[in-house]
């Protein structure tokens, strides 16, 4: 294994630690119902404190896996389909 090998596979297990947690599955799955979704929106019909949605939303920044845009003096969510498809590439190809 080469070392560009291994970042790439260290970057990928943080990507996965990510996604593998049962509340941002949920963060995740709640963004893409609603397309979109500011993160007052999301705290409130998630029932979560603003810190802790926040948290996590910036766990799912980190790792690429939701977008932000800004209108005005919100912003809002997304999911990040073409990092989702190059997450799911990579495992496959993992596991081939």
């Amino acid at each position: 294994m080469t070392e560009a090998d291994y970042i790439k596979i260290k970057k990928a297990a943080l990507v996965l630690r990510a996604i593998n947690h049962k509340l941002r599955q949920l963060i995740i799955k709640t963004i893409y119902e609603h397309k979109r979704i500011s993160v007052t929106d999301l705290y409130v019909k998630l029932r979560l404190e603003q810190s802790v949605a926040s948290q996590h939303l910036a766990i799912l920044r980190k790792a690429d896996i939701v977008s932000t845009v800004r209108e005005g003096k919100y912003i809002y969510y997304t999911v990040n389909f073409d990092r989702i498809e190059e997450i799911m590439t990579f495992v496959k190809n993992l596991i081939d």
